[in-house]
């Protein structure tokens, strides 16, 4: 297929009149899309920051969001080695308790509800992520390395229907958790931060597959970057491979060989130089149903392993590098 544009200087993503601006379709390798625009008055705005973090030992999700009617935030921890997890969700209709830059790293994002709060900061080190539930506390920095590439995508359905997505992936992690009051410190070098910041409008019905990875393989920091369903027929990708930093864009639809009923059966995702297996350990399962607004989620914890070919031709095997793969149905 085509490649995609790739967009260099910073771009409003929408027009005067709100829809989408033809000049902001493509992605770049930095979040250069000003989202200012989104959020306004009501149309199926959807904003949202979410952090995972995972150690050796544990793995935490934090999520800061307002999808128009609602203010949707969670904590999660998970104890990789005895299966415990630490864990508040909150609904607030109408939204409230919620605050949420106009643009990533255009200020702080906040989150308050009975026993929950969520705090994202950008410092000159990084991105400060904090929250604390009951039983949980997390204090965190994803650190920003010099030269770092982040994969920042416009998929457009319509000049109506649009998402600005940016996927950060491999950014390493330190700071503490406090677990049932016992500090665990994150192991520097082995503790890694992924990011899913959205800012966008969407349609009532959608299903999506994201899959993430982040971790260092034969000497190399790898990022595994990959969705699909989503984006199908819109000219746009959120696929990337991320290797010392560098981005490389993947253009191509991938193809997505799972069964989710057997969600412990290895994945497969292919195309465009890409060949990588997901072999799954845990599935984090969430269902919601409240007649006209559903949810349907599996995040399928687990390693990525396989091969990529850039550009030039390098081939790059990978193994044992740690995230997820999901598959979403919402109705929203």
């Amino acid at each position: 297929m085509p490649a995609e544009r790739e967009l260099t200087v910073p771009v409003p993503l929408t027009l005067p009149n709100g829809r989408l601006n033809p000049d902001a379709v493509g992605w770049a390798r930095h979040p250069l899309v000003d989202t200012a625009g989104i959020g306004r008055g009501r149309g199926r705005n959807k904003r949202w920051e979410y952090w995972n973090i995972a150690t050796p030992t544990h793995v935490v999700g934090l999520t800061v969001s307002s999808i128009d009617y609602a203010a949707v935030h969670e904590v999660w921890v998970w104890d990789r080695a005895t299966g415990q997890t630490w864990h508040r969700s909150v609904t607030n209709i109408p939204p409230r308790g919620v605050r949420l830059p106009a643009r990533l790293e255009a200020g702080p994002s906040r989150a308050r509800a009975k026993d929950l709060e969520i705090d994202i900061d950008d410092t000159d080190a990084g991105t400060r992520l904090r929250a604390r539930i009951p039983g949980a506390e997390i204090d965190v920095v994803a650190a920003l390395p010099d030269g770092h590439e982040r994969l920042a995508v416009v998929v457009p359905w319509s000049e109506k229907r649009f998402q600005y997505t940016v996927k950060d992936v491999a950014r390493p992690a330190s700071g503490i958790l406090i677990l049932d009051g016992v500090e665990h410190e994150l192991p520097q070098g082995a503790s890694w931060a992924v990011l899913d910041h959205g800012r966008g409008r969407w349609p009532y019905d959608v299903r999506w597959n994201w899959g993430a990875g982040s971790g260092i393989s034969h000497g190399r920091t790898i990022g595994v970057q990959v969705g699909g369903q989503w984006t199908d027929g819109t000219g746009s990708t959120e696929n990337a491979f991320l290797v010392d930093g560098r981005l490389h864009k993947i253009s191509a639809e991938l193809v997505w060989d799972y069964d989710i009923a057997d969600w412990r059966r290895p994945w497969r995702i292919t195309g465009g130089e890409l060949d990588a297996t997901f072999t799954p350990g845990y599935d984090k399962r969430s269902r919601m149903n409240l007649g006209i607004l559903s949810s349907s989620t599996d995040q399928c914890f687990g390693d990525w392993s396989g091969t990529f070919r850039t550009a030039s031709g390098e081939h790059i095997a990978f193994d044992g590098i740690f995230g997820w793969a999901e598959d979403v149905h919402n109705r929203w």
